[in-house]
């Protein structure tokens, strides 16, 4: 559901255009002036503002939302006499204008392109980020999507983003994608481990030394927040620095000063800092093991990567993905995974999420005996050789779902996407069945949200109960 940010000083046409959008499936924010408005952004992929307003005009508007996010569409509403204006406002960066009194249809028609257009450029910046880190993020999951349109947001503005997230997540390879968005993408990325350096030399590691500072310091060297200068620092499970080192970082990041250990020179750093942590830092805070000074500076904004096992319908893609890459890296050139196979791998837990889920296709394809996995790949993989043993059970509910559903054979004439919609499709037939037809406890049951599910009910002709 997209959300649209809707200004304008009258009442009735702000109702209006409520109304209009939420009748196509769209959410609306409203603010009724320029200033409220620049407090409603969070989360806004369109925004719709009237050109004239007492204070803040829909041009000064106009200029400040530019500054926010380039990426967002804005469409202005004009009166008659006011095109010229509206024109040098296109020149200026607004997506379209529409003159009042409106037509319904055009409104709606011109929101709607502008949508696709905010879409596009996100899909193209996503894409662009994926060539320079080179990798892919696989999934189509509401989660997933949720961190993904998040990061197109941030990436370009120079705020301090702390990721959250469990071992295996893919924090790593979101903080890239961050980078990689950025302003600052053709800098420097360097990565700073905080778990694997001994607290006595992480600061030395941080913000350098000179030379004869401590034993075995021979020559002075440059820190990670030099080497990052004019970059970005990425600073991994953050929470594992001891105090009195998080007390310098918290000057690094305030007043964008360092200091070398052992010397008494003040150096200047530019650097912007993407944080991670598998902890709960405000339990640390609590605790007395993490300052609160420093999360606030961490946190400006805190983005949660779900686990594996809530986001069960990436399994299907990020096994094939998997299977195509580590078949590729091994000689093997046509790995196939049966759908049986892939139903137990997207039935498993994951507590190492998709770093587990990678390394046990690595591990299955590297010791099968040709390219064509089923079932018996799963022998001594623990967290699905249970899953392998056990029947599924599959009763026909009195709605009467189509158990038609099985998902055929991996079969050559089949594209990957193709394959994958099949693979989704049994899946959710096969959950559907095992809940009576209740999509609340499929969706359950796939780790899902119920109204993801009724989409992808939609889209394969399913049927189930809307209870």
């Amino acid at each position: 559901m997209s959300r649209v940010l809707l200004v304008d000083d009258e009442p009735a046409v702000l109702f209006t255009l409520k109304e209009v959008l939420e009748e196509r499936g769209h959410s609306a924010v409203l603010a009724a002036s320029g200033a409220e408005a620049l407090t409603k952004l969070d989360g806004v992929d369109a925004a719709v503002t009237d050109l004239s307003m007492p204070g803040m005009d829909g041009l000064a508007l106009l200029a400040r939302l530019r500054e926010r996010d380039e990426s967002l569409p804005v469409v202005l509403l004009t009166a008659h006499g006011s095109e010229k204006i509206a024109v040098q406002a296109m020149k200026a960066g607004a997506y379209d204008y529409v003159t009042k009194p409106f037509d319904i249809d055009e409104m709606a028609l011109v929101v709607d392109r502008a949508l696709e257009a905010r879409s596009l450029r996100v899909q193209n910046r996503h894409l662009e980020a994926e060539v320079a880190v080179g990798r892919r993020i696989v999934g189509e999951s509401t989660g997933l999507k949720r961190v993904l349109d998040a990061v197109a947001r941030i990436a370009p503005r120079d705020v301090t983003v702390l990721l959250r997230g469990e071992t295996g997540t893919g924090k790593e390879l979101i903080a890239s994608m961050i980078h990689a968005q950025s302003k600052r993408k053709n800098q420097e990325l360097v990565r700073f481990n905080c778990a694997a350096i001994p607290g006595d030399l992480a600061e030395a590691e941080l913000f350098g030394h000179a030379r004869g500072a401590f034993t075995g310091a021979v020559a002075a060297r440059r820190g990670f927040f030099a080497q990052a200068d004019k970059g970005t620092l990425v600073l991994d499970e953050v929470g594992e620095l001891p105090l009195g080192v998080q007390a310098k970082l918290l000057r690094a990041i305030q007043e964008g000063e360092i200091q070398p250990v052992g010397s008494g020179r003040v150096e200047k750093v530019d650097v912007r800092i993407v944080a991670s942590t598998n902890r709960d830092l405000q339990a640390e805070v609590k605790a007395g093991r993490f300052r609160e000074d420093l999360y606030y500076r961490l946190a400006v904004v805190d983005l949660t990567v779900p686990p594996l096992r809530e986001r069960r319908e990436d399994i299907p893609l990020l096994a094939l993905e998997f299977g195509r890459r580590y078949g590729e890296r091994f000689g093997i050139s046509d790995v196939k995974l049966s759908p049986a196979l892939v139903e137990r791998l997207a039935q498993s837990e994951w507590p190492g999420n998709v770093r587990e889920l990678e390394n046990t296709i690595a591990r299955m394809i590297a010791l099968a005996p040709s390219g064509t996995l089923g079932l018996e790949a799963l022998t001594g993989v623990p967290q699905v050789t249970n899953l392998a043993a056990a029947p599924v059970s599959v009763t026909t509910p009195p709605g009467g779902i189509d158990l038609d559903a099985e998902p055929p054979a991996a079969d050559n004439a089949l594209s990957l996407r193709e394959q994958v919609e099949a693979f989704e499709r049994g899946l959710i037939a096969r959950a559907l069945a095992n809940a009576g037809g209740n999509q609340s406890e499929a969706a359950r049951r796939l780790g899902t949200s119920r109204v993801t599910l009724i989409d992808k009910i939609k889209k394969y002709g399913l049927q189930g109960t809307g209870t």
